[in-house]
Protein backbone atom coordinates (compact mmCIF):
# COMPACT_ATOMS: atom_id res chain seq x y z
CA UNK A 1 0.00 0.00 0.00
CA UNK A 2 1.22 3.47 -1.28
CA UNK A 3 1.91 5.81 2.15
CA UNK A 4 1.34 9.55 1.70
CA UNK A 5 3.89 12.11 2.48
CA UNK A 6 1.37 13.76 5.21
CA UNK A 7 1.36 9.65 7.02
CA UNK A 8 4.19 10.77 9.09
CA UNK A 9 2.19 14.14 10.59
CA UNK A 10 -0.31 11.58 12.17
CA UNK A 11 -0.56 10.94 15.62
CA UNK A 12 0.38 7.35 16.07
CA UNK A 13 -1.97 5.28 18.04
CA UNK A 14 -2.14 1.52 19.55
CA UNK A 15 -4.96 -0.29 20.22
CA UNK A 16 -6.63 3.17 19.63
CA UNK A 17 -4.88 4.64 22.05
CA UNK A 18 -3.07 8.00 21.07
CA UNK A 19 0.39 7.67 21.56
CA UNK A 20 0.97 11.42 21.59
CA UNK A 21 0.80 11.71 25.61
CA UNK A 22 3.74 9.20 25.55
CA UNK A 23 5.91 11.19 23.10
CA UNK A 24 5.08 14.26 25.02
CA UNK A 25 6.27 12.60 28.64
CA UNK A 26 9.49 10.61 27.37
CA UNK A 27 12.19 13.16 26.65
CA UNK A 28 12.01 14.38 30.34
CA UNK A 29 13.92 10.97 30.98
CA UNK A 30 16.17 11.99 29.09
CA UNK A 31 17.86 14.96 30.81
CA UNK A 32 20.43 14.46 33.28
CA UNK A 33 20.13 14.89 36.73
CA UNK A 34 22.55 16.40 38.79
CA UNK A 35 23.99 14.06 41.44
CA UNK A 36 24.32 14.69 45.33
CA UNK A 37 27.70 15.30 45.54
CA UNK A 38 30.29 18.75 45.12
CA UNK A 39 31.19 18.50 41.61
CA UNK A 40 28.74 17.36 38.85
CA UNK A 41 29.59 15.41 35.50
CA UNK A 42 30.51 17.14 32.30
CA UNK A 43 27.23 16.81 31.26
CA UNK A 44 25.19 18.21 34.00
CA UNK A 45 27.96 21.29 33.66
CA UNK A 46 26.88 21.80 30.00
CA UNK A 47 23.47 21.71 30.64
CA UNK A 48 23.65 24.31 33.71
CA UNK A 49 25.92 26.21 31.75
CA UNK A 50 23.28 26.19 28.63
CA UNK A 51 20.74 27.17 31.20
CA UNK A 52 22.47 29.77 32.52
CA UNK A 53 23.63 31.57 29.26
CA UNK A 54 19.75 31.51 28.46
CA UNK A 55 18.61 32.79 30.74
CA UNK A 56 20.78 35.77 30.96
CA UNK A 57 20.21 36.46 27.26
CA UNK A 58 16.39 36.61 27.24
CA UNK A 59 15.75 37.87 30.83
CA UNK A 60 18.44 40.68 30.45
CA UNK A 61 16.14 43.41 29.10
CA UNK A 62 13.25 42.49 31.33
CA UNK A 63 12.72 43.91 34.66
CA UNK A 64 12.98 41.67 38.14
CA UNK A 65 8.85 41.61 37.52
CA UNK A 66 9.31 39.07 34.45
CA UNK A 67 12.47 37.08 35.91
CA UNK A 68 9.51 34.91 38.13
CA UNK A 69 9.34 33.29 34.41
CA UNK A 70 12.72 32.07 34.15
CA UNK A 71 11.82 29.09 35.27
CA UNK A 72 8.81 28.24 32.84
CA UNK A 73 10.41 30.04 29.96
CA UNK A 74 13.89 28.09 30.03
CA UNK A 75 12.10 24.75 30.62
CA UNK A 76 9.75 25.09 27.87
CA UNK A 77 12.56 25.97 26.02
CA UNK A 78 14.76 22.88 26.40
CA UNK A 79 11.54 20.69 26.11
CA UNK A 80 11.05 22.41 22.38
CA UNK A 81 14.43 21.66 21.27
CA UNK A 82 14.00 17.64 22.75
CA UNK A 83 11.16 17.46 21.03
CA UNK A 84 12.48 18.91 17.63
CA UNK A 85 15.57 17.09 18.09
CA UNK A 86 14.02 13.67 18.94
CA UNK A 87 11.69 14.58 15.58
CA UNK A 88 14.35 14.11 13.39
CA UNK A 89 15.29 10.43 14.15
CA UNK A 90 13.80 7.88 11.90
CA UNK A 91 10.74 5.81 12.77
CA UNK A 92 9.80 8.76 15.30
CA UNK A 93 6.93 11.53 15.79
CA UNK A 94 7.34 14.86 15.94
CA UNK A 95 4.46 16.31 18.27
CA UNK A 96 5.65 19.52 17.72
CA UNK A 97 3.85 19.14 13.97
CA UNK A 98 0.93 19.01 15.35
CA UNK A 99 -0.77 22.68 15.13
CA UNK A 100 -3.05 21.99 17.82
CA UNK A 101 -0.11 21.00 20.42
CA UNK A 102 1.92 24.41 19.86
CA UNK A 103 -1.66 26.53 19.89
CA UNK A 104 -1.67 24.51 23.56
CA UNK A 105 1.32 25.74 24.42
CA UNK A 106 1.45 29.99 22.50
CA UNK A 107 -2.06 30.35 24.13
CA UNK A 108 -2.31 29.86 27.43
CA UNK A 109 1.11 31.84 27.69
CA UNK A 110 0.20 34.55 25.62
CA UNK A 111 -2.84 35.32 27.79
CA UNK A 112 -1.38 35.40 30.78
CA UNK A 113 1.12 38.01 29.18
CA UNK A 114 -1.74 40.08 28.62
CA UNK A 115 -3.65 39.47 31.80
CA UNK A 116 -0.41 40.65 33.48
CA UNK A 117 -0.26 43.85 31.77
CA UNK A 118 -3.92 44.36 32.38
CA UNK A 119 -3.84 44.31 35.80
CA UNK A 120 -0.12 45.40 36.70
CA UNK A 121 -0.40 48.73 34.33
CA UNK A 122 -3.80 48.63 32.42
CA UNK A 123 -3.45 52.23 30.97
CA UNK A 124 -0.30 51.22 29.84
CA UNK A 125 -1.40 48.17 28.01
CA UNK A 126 -4.61 49.55 26.38
CA UNK A 127 -2.03 52.15 25.20
CA UNK A 128 -0.65 50.03 22.69
CA UNK A 129 -3.83 49.74 21.05
CA UNK A 130 -3.44 53.90 19.76
CA UNK A 131 -0.06 54.94 18.98
CA UNK A 132 0.45 58.88 20.97
CA UNK A 133 -0.34 61.46 17.49
CA UNK A 134 -2.99 59.50 16.02
CA UNK A 135 -5.16 61.55 13.57
CA UNK A 136 -8.80 61.50 15.26
CA UNK A 137 -10.11 60.20 11.92
CA UNK A 138 -7.98 57.12 12.59
CA UNK A 139 -8.57 56.40 15.52
CA UNK A 140 -11.22 53.62 15.54
CA UNK A 141 -9.51 52.01 12.31
CA UNK A 142 -6.04 52.17 13.93
CA UNK A 143 -7.79 49.99 17.09
CA UNK A 144 -9.58 47.19 15.46
CA UNK A 145 -6.25 46.99 13.76
CA UNK A 146 -3.80 46.84 16.71
CA UNK A 147 -6.50 44.29 18.42
CA UNK A 148 -6.60 42.12 15.73
CA UNK A 149 -2.63 42.05 15.86
CA UNK A 150 -2.81 41.68 19.66
CA UNK A 151 -4.69 38.35 18.77
CA UNK A 152 -3.00 37.00 15.71
CA UNK A 153 0.18 36.81 18.46
CA UNK A 154 -1.18 33.57 19.46
CA UNK A 155 -1.66 32.17 16.21
CA UNK A 156 1.71 32.79 14.65
CA UNK A 157 3.51 31.76 17.44
CA UNK A 158 2.01 28.43 16.61
CA UNK A 159 1.71 28.32 12.89
CA UNK A 160 5.20 29.34 12.67
CA UNK A 161 6.55 26.40 14.96
CA UNK A 162 4.02 24.10 12.64
CA UNK A 163 5.07 25.48 9.33
CA UNK A 164 8.65 25.39 9.45
CA UNK A 165 9.29 21.63 10.88
CA UNK A 166 6.33 20.02 8.87
CA UNK A 167 8.16 21.70 5.77
CA UNK A 168 11.86 20.45 6.99
CA UNK A 169 10.34 16.84 7.25
CA UNK A 170 8.50 17.30 3.88
CA UNK A 171 11.56 18.12 1.90
CA UNK A 172 13.89 15.80 3.72
CA UNK A 173 11.27 13.14 2.90
CA UNK A 174 11.02 13.73 -0.53
CA UNK A 175 14.90 13.54 -0.88
CA UNK A 176 15.15 11.08 0.75
CA UNK A 177 12.65 9.14 -1.86
CA UNK A 178 14.31 10.81 -4.80
CA UNK A 179 17.92 9.28 -3.40
CA UNK A 180 16.40 6.06 -3.22
CA UNK A 181 14.35 5.67 -6.57
CA UNK A 182 17.34 7.26 -8.54
CA UNK A 183 19.94 4.80 -6.30
CA UNK A 184 19.56 1.70 -9.49
CA UNK A 185 18.64 4.21 -11.92
CA UNK A 186 21.68 6.81 -11.54
CA UNK A 187 23.84 6.18 -9.17
CA UNK A 188 25.89 9.14 -9.69
CA UNK A 189 22.77 11.47 -9.28
CA UNK A 190 21.83 9.44 -6.21
CA UNK A 191 24.80 10.14 -4.50
CA UNK A 192 24.80 13.67 -5.04
CA UNK A 193 21.45 13.82 -3.73
CA UNK A 194 22.20 11.50 -0.69
CA UNK A 195 25.01 14.57 0.34
CA UNK A 196 22.26 16.94 -0.38
CA UNK A 197 19.78 15.51 2.12
CA UNK A 198 22.95 14.88 4.30
CA UNK A 199 23.16 18.83 4.23
CA UNK A 200 19.47 19.07 5.06
CA UNK A 201 19.60 17.08 7.60
CA UNK A 202 22.62 19.55 9.54
CA UNK A 203 20.35 22.31 8.13
CA UNK A 204 16.75 21.09 9.52
CA UNK A 205 18.73 20.36 13.04
CA UNK A 206 19.51 24.30 13.32
CA UNK A 207 16.00 24.98 12.50
CA UNK A 208 14.65 22.74 15.47
CA UNK A 209 17.03 24.41 18.10
CA UNK A 210 16.17 28.15 16.26
CA UNK A 211 12.52 27.72 16.43
CA UNK A 212 12.10 27.00 20.02
CA UNK A 213 14.46 29.47 20.77
CA UNK A 214 12.08 31.95 18.64
CA UNK A 215 9.59 30.70 20.08
CA UNK A 216 10.56 31.40 23.74
CA UNK A 217 11.82 34.83 22.90
CA UNK A 218 8.69 36.04 21.31
CA UNK A 219 7.03 34.91 24.60
CA UNK A 220 9.82 36.74 26.28
CA UNK A 221 8.96 40.12 23.89
CA UNK A 222 5.35 39.95 24.68
CA UNK A 223 6.35 39.36 28.21
CA UNK A 224 8.28 42.49 28.38
CA UNK A 225 5.55 44.82 26.88
CA UNK A 226 3.42 43.83 30.07
CA UNK A 227 5.30 43.91 32.64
Amino acid sequence: MMLSFFDQFMSPTYLGVPLIALALSLPWILYPKPAPRWLNNRLVTLQGWFINRFTQQIFQPLSLGGHKWAALLASLMLFLITLNMLGLLPYTFTPTTQLSLNMAFAVPLWLATVIIGMRNQPTHALGHLLPEGTPTLLIPVLIIIETISLFIRPLALGVRLTANLTAGHLLIQLIATAAFVLLPLMPTVAILTAILLFLLTLLEVAVAMIQAYVFVLLLSLYLQENV
